[in-house]
């Protein structure tokens, strides 16, 4: 009956047109696990439990715990200025830790609008540095507001390079992927290992779907360039209600409310690359071609993560409902 009512929710991702992957999780165990619609309309591909989506925003989380992990071998401290790595900041940048990094809280100016409208090729997270290298302001003194950034999260990606002397990919591959048996899920850089069981994105235009999968900003990876499957996901949701990979201090730091999120059309906290709306933990991820969304409810032992590679419908609401019929259940 449960499936039945998820099935009907989840019609519109359903058939010929790209479709979406929905994980359910209660008590660790999955009791829906599922694809919809197609992973790639050009060959037929149907999606599955195994699909690998653009995660977009949802890469936060895994940028944040990186830098946990750092912090809890002795190697960084989260109030350290960000300037202790990249010097090549303008002063505007002399006061911005870390922690305000993670916080939404830098006042950085966002790298997307400061990329010429004719920009060649992919930008990377160096090149967001080199932008706000000669960006010689804030859009407020660092601390006191929020105002969600990509840029920070790029910053924070070179910091894990800059610290553990490894390529970002690389020590995301070394420290949580493959510690977590997450086999299927990778930071992609073009020209680099493919993604596993790849899903890609698609945008409709003029009531036709188009390919629509990279864009200018798809090649940055700390704000949003990880690939992941909602099995993998299961496996990196188990390694939250633990010590295996973050300690407990690490997780409460992550997951307590740091800032007041403003500005936008809900009401939440954000921790370390997580919002936070009472015991809900969630992040929603979007970027041409996908729209994702993870909710979790610790204390209910509840998750339900459901990724798409099309632009549309917004999956939140969806997500919501879904958890409903499982609360109700």
């Amino acid at each position: 009956m449960l499936q039945t009512k998820v099935d009907r929710l989840m019609q519109r991702y359903d058939g010929d047109g790209p479709g979406a992957s929905l994980l359910v999780l209660r008590n660790g165990a999955p009791i829906v696990r599922r694809g919809y619609g197609r992973a790639d309309l050009e060959q037929g591909i149907a999606t599955s439990p195994a699909t690998a989506y653009r995660l977009a925003s949802v890469s936060k989380q895994f940028t944040a715990a990186s830098i946990l992990l750092l912090a809890q071998d002795g190697k960084l401290g989260l109030d350290d200025p960000i300037r202790t790595w990249f010097p090549s900041l303008p002063p505007a940048a002399n006061d911005i830790t870390l922690r305000q990094l993670l916080t939404h809280t830098s006042g950085l100016v966002d790298y997307e609008d400061l990329m010429a409208d004719d920009y060649q090729g992919q930008i990377r997270d160096a090149g967001v540095l080199e932008l706000l290298a000669k960006e010689d302001r804030l859009y407020f003194a660092s601390g006191s507001a929020y105002r969600y950034s990509n840029s920070g999260y790029a910053l924070l990606a070179l910091v894990v390079e800059q610290v553990s002397g490894t390529e970002y990919p690389a020590f995301l591959r070394q420290r949580i992927f493959a510690s977590l048996g997450m086999h299927n899920t990778l930071a992609y850089v073009a020209g680099g290992p493919q993604v596993p069981h790849r899903a890609y994105g698609y945008s409709e235009v003029d009531g036709r779907w188009q390919r629509s999968d990279q864009s200018t900003t798809s090649a940055v990876l700390g704000d949003g360039g990880i690939y992941s499957s909602i099995d993998d996901l299961a496996r990196w949701d188990a390694a939250l209600y633990d010590d295996r990979l973050l300690s407990d201090a690490s997780r409460a730091l992550a997951f307590s409310p740091q800032v007041k999120v403003t500005g936008e059309p809900y009401q939440a906290s954000y921790g370390f690359g997580w919002r936070i709306s009472g015991d809900l933990l969630w992040h929603s991820g979007e970027t041409i071609g996908f729209r994702n969304v993870i909710l979790r409810w610790p204390q209910r032992q509840l998750t339900v993560i459901l990724l798409s590679n099309r632009n549309d419908p917004e999956p939140y609401a969806s997500a919501m409902e879904i958890a409903k019929l499982v609360m109700a259940d």
